[in-house]
């Protein structure tokens, strides 16, 4: 049997937890407790054995995206943090108070 790459482990876990491409540690989370409380075997609406397999598939899951969060080093260089920013942070980055971009709006 061939050994899965880790990527492929962690895609699986992104899969099973229907996580977006990016999310933020609260999202994770949201995404963990919204299925364990549908799947759960005490509130679950399908066969017993059903939910507790899927209910122990989302744990795995999550145990192994929060290893590789917990893991993985974060990057604080000026690019990392950039590639971060809101459209209306990225404007305000490039061009800041430049007058130009005030429109007609009178200084106060």
């Amino acid at each position: 049997m061939k050994k899965r790459s880790k990527y492929d482990v962690i895609r699986e876990a992104v899969d099973i937890l229907d996580l977006p491409e990016k999310a933020t540690m609260k999202t994770i989370r949201f995404s963990y407790k919204e299925l364990i409380k549908k799947w759960h075997p005490d509130t679950c609406g399908e066969e017993t054995e059903k939910c507790k397999a899927m209910t122990q598939k989302i744990i795995r899951a999550y145990k192994i995206i929060l290893t590789y969060c917990n893991n993985y080093p974060y990057s604080f260089t000026k690019e990392a943090v950039n590639a971060t920013l809101s459209p209306e942070e990225w404007f305000f980055e490039r061009f800041g108070e430049d007058p130009l971009w005030r429109g007609n709006k009178k200084e106060e």
